[in-house]
This record gives structure tokens, sequence and C-alpha cells, in this order.
């Protein structure tokens, strides 16, 4: 059953255009969207959120419902590492949200319906999102506005094939122990498609990727929950059945989550050292990682035209690189086991290299990570994808990484980097996302990225 899906999934990802909705058309479709999007976002000093107050006594920035989310602080404790211990400001989103896709089948390939959707901390306005990308406190309409559209297919799962449901985490740096259902349905009926919406197969999907700041965060985590039958790992041509996930690695993970051992504990805002709280923001006094702001949004198209909120917005781009290699034929990626502060299960798997480098330039050597330089210094015939994506444009404001799939130098093999990398198999990577907490977003975007490579 599972081959048979992954067979379904590869002839959508072969499918580089399509009938029902062609791709020469989805650039004019997506223009008009944005010129008739009349949304505003406006940065905004604390005093003037609505609905948002600091918390008497811990200093927590909450919502008066009690729902969304909260900004708190974080005292974390990571023994070994060349910076040890630290505190800061953390997003609290307990609630698990509804990432999903809804798919159907036009003349024998499998379409997805995405959505040209507005964040008020997207960078450029529209980008594109899940058919459903909406928190529990939204699509229950805490928020007293209109219903979340095609929410209704994933509160009836009964009456669909699900092609993928798990639940993923999203950035372990500025959640704390956030997770999502990322859920993909196909539907066999006829739906309406509303404004706003347009079906495109995973083929032009991937072509999409390579555009700067446009497959939204939360697409790229859910498509990388499909099972997908990786024909670049060297095999026969009918792919590897992605499921399949070595006991050596699982061990090798639970290993590295046994040595691992971090303290961290929330604790009020008010408490956090080395940050400081002006009228309009929260910021570390050194000036770098990020900072938390509010904003006022007025927005056309969604649920609710009007709201204020908090939200964290980082210093500089982001760099998150994956190396690749094969071995006997294999292609493999080396991945880092990486904890964060914000982590479920202590780490996930990681890229290669996952950093903000301007963050590193007041630390010590020891606290750059490995291979940094090298990824930055790559020659261009080993790049096999570079792309700068946007990450969630819900919480974040204007957060991007640059995201890059590198071809690794033959020198990289014999480089000894310690028990928290492994060069693993792309299908097995591919396995582990069908689980929790395996593979963080970062990781998952990548994967995402190279299944758009494997043509």
């Amino acid at each position: 059953m599972v081959n048979v899906l992954a067979h379904r999934v590869a002839r959508s990802a072969l499918a580089a255009d399509s009938s029902t909705a062609p791709l020469p058309d989805f650039h004019g479709w997506l223009d008009e969207r944005n010129r008739a999007d009349a949304s505003r976002i406006e940065r905004i000093p604390f005093a003037s959120l609505r609905g948002w107050n600091f918390q008497s006594g811990t200093g927590n920035l909450v919502h008066d419902s009690g729902r969304f989310f909260s900004i708190e602080g974080l005292d974390i404790r990571m023994p070994g590492r060349a910076v040890d211990a630290w505190t800061q400001p953390i997003l609290h989103q307990p609630e698990v949200g509804i990432l999903g896709i809804v798919a159907k089948e036009f003349h024998g390939i499998l379409h997805f319906l995405m959505q040209a959707k507005m964040e008020p901390g997207n960078c450029n306005g529209l980008q594109l999102s899940p058919t459903v990308q909406a928190t529990r406190s939204n699509y229950t309409r805490v928020h007293k506005g209109a219903a979340v559209p095609y929410v209704e297919y994933f509160q009836r799962l009964g009456h669909y094939r699900i092609l993928a449901d798990v639940r993923q985490s999203e950035q372990g740096c500025w959640f704390y122990r956030k997770r999502n259902r990322n859920i993909v349905i196909e539907v066999h009926e006829d739906i309406e498609v509303r404004d706003g919406f347009r079906w495109l197969t995973l083929g032009q999907l991937h072509q999409l990727l390579a555009v700067d700041d446009l497959v939204n965060m939360d697409s790229r985590s859910v498509l990388a929950c499909l099972p997908f039958p990786f024909h670049g790992a060297g095999t026969s041509g009918a792919g590897h059945h992605s499921a399949l996930v070595g006991t050596d690695l699982l061990s090798w993970i639970t290993e590295a989550r046994t040595r691992c051992d971090p303290r961290v504990e929330r604790m009020p805002l008010d408490e956090v050292r080395h940050w400081q709280r002006s009228a309009e923001r929260i910021s570390h006094e050194s000036g770098r990682f990020f900072s938390v702001i509010a904003v006022d949004v007025q927005a056309g198209g969604r649920e609710v035209r009007s709201w204020s909120q908090p939200m964290i917005e980082p210093h500089g781009t982001g760099l998150s690189a994956l190396l690749t290699r094969r071995v006997d034929g294999v292609l493999r990626a080396l991945v880092h086991a990486r904890a964060e502060p914000g982590c479920t299960d202590v780490l996930e798997l990681a890229p290669t290299v996952q950093c903000t480098p301007a963050n590193y330039t007041h630390l010590p050597a020891a606290a750059r990570p490995p291979l940094l330089d090298q990824v930055i210094a790559a020659a261009p015939e080993r790049v096999l994808f570079d792309s700068v994506l946007s990450e969630e444009g819900g919480r974040f404001y204007h957060a991007r990484n640059r995201y890059l799939v590198l071809d690794a130098d033959p020198d990289l093999s014999h480089v000894d980097l310690g028990p928290d990398y492994r060069w693993v198999p792309v299908p097995e990577l591919i396995g582990l996302i069908r689980h929790s907490h395996y593979l963080n977003i970062e990781a998952r975007t990548l994967i995402t990225c190279l299944q758009s490579l494997d043509v």
C-alpha cells in the first residue's frame, strides 16, 4: 500500500506541469492576488497591543483569553557546549494546530490544493501555504471570526484517505515544545476552489521552491511528510521504500539523546538575564540573536480582519545547509543530532550546518559551528540547491534562511566531527519524517528541497 502511494507521489513529482492548473498561469494568478491584497502591517509599541498584556508578577506577555500563545522566559543549561548556560525569551504555544493539504487526482496525477496566504511576518505579502494552516484557537474560533476555509475536511477524517499524518516540531530555538499536526488527505468528490486557492502538482511545487520566499515553511513541512521513493539514492530506478529505517540509525539517535543532558526550565520573562525591554522591543544587550516586537495587522481575506500581536524578529538571515555524498552508490546526507532548548525529546536531526552566522562573531572560536566556513566558501559547481526561504510568518517577523544542498568535497568524508554527526542514507531520513520529533523543521525543508532535485 505504501509503495503504491509512494509511486503516485512520484508521478506527481514528475508532473512538471498540469492542464488542470498550468504553471505559466501561476505567477500571473499570484500577482493578481497580491495586487488585490489590501493587508497592512505596522510595528507598534507594546502599549498599543490590543488584547495582550504583560502579566503581573511574571512579566510574561499573554493574551487576555489565555489562548493563542505567550512569550515567556527559558533558563537553559547545556553541559559541554562552548556556551553552556543562558536565558532567553521563548514562544509557548501548547495547543496543536492543523497544517493540512487536500489532495485530489486529476487525469491520473495527484494535485495539492494550496493557498496564497498573507501572514503578518511575511517579508513579501502572500506566500503558498497549505490548504489549512490554523492553530486550535483559530479553527475553534476563539477570535469570534469567520470559519477557517476547508477545515471541515480535517474534522471528518473517516471520510477520506489519509496520505500522511504526523505531529512535527517547529523551531526549537524560538518555540517551547511546539508541534503541529501535518496531514495530507485525498478527496474524490468535486470541491469548490475558493478565491486564493489553486491546485498544483508536486512537480510544480518543487519548481516553485527555487523561488525565494514563495513556498512557506508550513507547506514545506507537510510536503516532506509524504512517502517519497527517492530515486537519487542509486537504486535500480524503482526508488527506495521510504518507510525503511535501520535499527542502527534509531540506536544512534537514542544514544545521542541519552548522552545529552540539557536542563531547561520555564521562567518568568521578567527574570531573563542580559535582555532589555523598551517600549517597542525586548532584545539582547548585545543587539544579536532576535527581538520580541509588536505589530498591528489590517488583513484582507482572513477569518479576522484586524488584530495585534507580539512576534519574534530574528537579527540576520540564517543559513541551513545539507552536505550530501554517495557511498557505495547510495546518496547520504550529513546530519547533526542537535539539542535545542525547545525540543520535546532532547534533540532532533538537523542539517549539517544550521545557524545565523552573524550571531557567532562575538563568541569563542569553539562555538562556531563545524563546517560553517567550508559551506560559505563552497565552489559554485558543488551547489545543488540554493534559495532563501521564509520561516513561519504567523509568529516570526521577516524570518528568512538561506537553504543550501551541497555536494560535499571528498576531503570532508575523512573529517571527524564527533559522535553527534552521521552520514545517513536519504531514504532513511525520509522514513524518519513519517514519525514525530526526529527531523527538525530546517532538516525537513532541506529534504523537500532535495526531493525537488530527484527527477
